[in-house]
């Protein structure tokens, strides 16, 4: 019979699209970053039209954790990340970009961060430092995070860093929409959790363009936005589950 391989502590998600010349080297960097540790990788191929999931499945011979599920219809970075996420088989999942901009080294301290936490703290994300962006693209961002940290109240400075630290059960309980990604913070705290931040590499990107434009992105912030404010007009939390 098989050997049934042990549940790991850490699942690492890493949604990909058309990133054939990215995702191969950020596979073995996440490998040498949890070397000695108890982990998995899961790339979830969003239907990429170069050779990203070919890559992907030749390297699993050299990377046993390596795991690879595939879209059959291209469906964007939040659903990628949430079908990774529900893929996994670890408690506690770690998410990161599939460009190569976020450092897989830094993904290990956020995790100890977050075991060591209590178990209300259920999310550990990254805020970069020193962004290998255009100006114009930091510009939009401060601008996005300025409006957005003020009206939801979600103490992010960064929501738009790929690299964070989660509790899976906690995130899958959280309302799903497009563009989640962008608003986890915010709907942790709605759920009664706790949420803190690292600071973190950030890289310039390898190869390939990035698949969002300033305009395409404030438009979909500005309905997610409004969307995620009446979320928090119509959540009441509990404070405690208790049977009795």
């Amino acid at each position: 019979m098989a050997a049934v391989s042990p549940i790991p502590d850490v699942s690492v998600v890493v949604p990909v699209f058309d990133e054939g010349g990215n995702a191969p080297a950020l596979a073995r960097e996440i490998a040498a970053a949890f070397a000695g540790r108890n982990y998995e990788m899961v790339f979830v191929d969003d239907a990429s039209r170069d050779d990203t999931r070919a890559l992907l499945v030749a390297l699993k011979a050299e990377l046993p954790q390596l795991r690879v599920v595939a879209h059959a219809r291209n469906s964007g970075q939040s659903r990628a990340v949430r079908t990774g996420i529900m893929a996994a088989r670890a408690p506690i999942v770690v998410t990161l970009d599939g460009d190569g901009q976020n450092d897989p080294a830094d993904a290990p301290k956020l995790v100890d961060a977050l075991a060591a936490g209590p178990p209300e703290l259920t999310l550990v994300g990254g805020e970069r430092v020193k962004r290998q962006d255009t100006i114009w693209k930091k510009w939009a961002s401060r601008i996005g995070n300025g409006v957005r940290k003020r009206l939801l109240k979600d103490t992010c400075n960064d929501t738009g860093c790929g690299i964070k630290a989660m509790r899976r059960d906690a995130f899958l309980r959280l309302p799903y929409f497009d563009h989640i990604h962008r608003y986890i913070p915010a709907l942790m705290l709605r759920e009664g959790y706790q949420v803190a931040f690292r600071p973190v590499n950030h890289r310039p990107r390898g190869e390939g363009v990035s698949k969002y434009t300033n305009l395409g992105r404030l438009w979909a912030s500005m309905s997610d936005l409004f969307g995620v404010m009446w979320l928090q007009t119509r959540g009441r939390n509990p404070q405690g589950v208790d049977e009795v």
